[in-house]
């Protein structure tokens, strides 16, 4: 459902250099799968998420998502993927409701057919009490919530989540779990960037562990922490890349090369 073949992405920086965001990683999700990008901040998991989403052009390689190349075909591929951003970028005037069903309209959706998807999933997220309040006036978790109604209102095949329970409080940060293990459940593919070692052991299905740009390992958690030769993740994450060894604040830094000018 997401195939991923040798995608880099490099950003131009000042005096003759470039960042290497992304150095020839590959990876494929299933659908009926969570695969997660495991990393600290700053090891390309957004560059990796965006460059899907067809948000950012890839500067080498290729990718598909349910068989739509992301460069020859980036509006067939948008209609077939639900992408939740780092960032809710929530109109503020609107309401909840309206957020969701304005998203519902620009994918093609009946009113019909937004007004019962809406309903669905504000009551599988427990929205219901927040639906009418404008989204200026909601809290961190709420906008997450309505971000997350936003990003499936058109039922989509294939997910990816940007780091989805990030900052939230216990309850809420359930409430998406959950979710994403119902998407699972009906067959969806979801590919899903996180720095918590934990959520990832408990949710993912397979995950990539990418470090300064690279694919490092990828598996089932039993068989990466197998390569490791530890039972825990954190640790696992630190011996496959070597980031133990490195400098404080640097883990999870782009590679950055000199190229002539």
């Amino acid at each position: 459902m997401i195939e991923v073949r040798e995608l880099s992405k490099i950003y131009r920086a000042g005096r003759g250099r470039r960042v290497v965001a992304l150095e020839r990683v590959s990876f494929t999700c299933r659908p009926g799968e969570v695969y997660g990008l495991l990393g600290p901040n700053g090891a390309g998991k957004t560059t990796a998420l965006r460059v899907l989403a067809t948000a950012l052009a890839p500067s080498a390689g290729t990718a598909a998502i349910d068989g739509l190349d992301i460069a020859r075909e980036p509006d067939a591929v948008r209609r077939r993927l639900g992408f939740l951003s780092a960032t809710t970028g929530l109109y503020g005037r609107l309401t909840a409701r309206e957020m969701v069903q304005y998203f519902g309209r620009l994918y093609g959706m009946s009113r019909a057919e937004v007004a019962r998807r809406t309903a669905e999933l504000f009551a599988a997220l427990g929205m219901s009490g927040f639906a009418d309040r404008r989204c200026d006036a909601l809290s961190t978790g709420m906008k997450q919530k309505v971000g997350i109604a936003r990003t499936l209102v058109h039922d989509p095949p294939v997910l990816i989540l940007d780091e989805p329970t990030a900052g939230l409080d216990v309850l809420t940060a359930r409430a998406i779990v959950e979710l994403v293990r119902r998407c699972r459940a009906e067959g969806k593919c979801v590919l899903f960037s996180t720095h918590d070692m934990a959520e990832a052991q408990k949710l993912c299905d397979r995950i990539g562990i990418l470090h300064r740009g690279r694919l490092w390992a990828e598996g089932t958690v039993a068989e990466i922490l197998a390569r490791a030769g530890t039972s825990e993740l954190e640790e696992a994450f630190l011996r496959l890349t070597g980031a133990a060894s490195e400098p404080a604040g640097e883990a999870g830094g782009t590679a950055a090369e000199a190229v002539a000018s």
